[in-house]
């Protein structure tokens, strides 16, 4: 099993965001769940895989061909795939995992997010789809989802793809027995 972590490529200002990354990568290692992910090296998405990799754990990382500087590719993971762009990233990252996970981080972390919760309500994938809300951090988030079901732009069953917990422990054992059919 492996899961795709969505995660920002900065640390942000509070410290339970970076500790709470190094805990999910150990928590998935522990269980000997593999991770995919963008590739960098550096915030949220390089402490995760650190986490990962310490635990002689498994990392793909994919990331397009260049756009990024060389320097911003993290060179101890398992292995790294390149891809001509991002639409073949985030499809290849989708195919090669088995759930995902969003950490806090900015506007590509909520792309992915978004379009992973998309296409799992169009049932182009069936695997769940996990928040870790990391000292409420995608709380206004939430809330804007609730709005727009409430506003009849969101089916109410959207709320039922999405699992969201604080600790990075709960989330894995929840989304590790939560593969949904089909």
């Amino acid at each position: 099993m492996r899961i795709c972590v969505f995660a920002g490529s900065r640390s942000g200002t509070r410290s339970p965001y970076l500790a709470a990354a190094r805990e999910l990568g150990q928590a998935l290692a522990r269980r000997g769940i593999g991770v995919v992910y963008g590739g960098g090296g550096a915030g949220l998405m390089g402490s995760v895989a650190d986490a990962v990799l310490a635990a002689r754990g498994e990392v793909i990382g994919v990331m397009p061909r260049g756009l990024f500087a060389a320097e911003a590719v993290h060179r101890g993971i398992t292995r790294l795939i390149e891809v001509e762009g991002m639409h073949q990233r985030k499809a290849l990252m989708g195919e090669l995992a088995s759930a995902f996970i969003a950490l806090p981080g900015g506007m590509g972390t909520f792309e992915e997010l978004f379009e992973a919760i998309s296409w799992a309500q169009l049932s182009i994938h069936h695997k769940p789809v996990g928040l870790l809300d990391v000292a409420g951090y995608y709380r206004p988030l939430l809330s804007l989802v609730d709005h727009a079901v409430k506003e009849g732009f969101v089916p109410e069953a959207v709320g039922e793809l999405i699992t969201v917990e604080g600790d990075p422990e709960a989330l894995v054992d929840r989304l590790a027995g939560r593969q949904r059919p089909g």
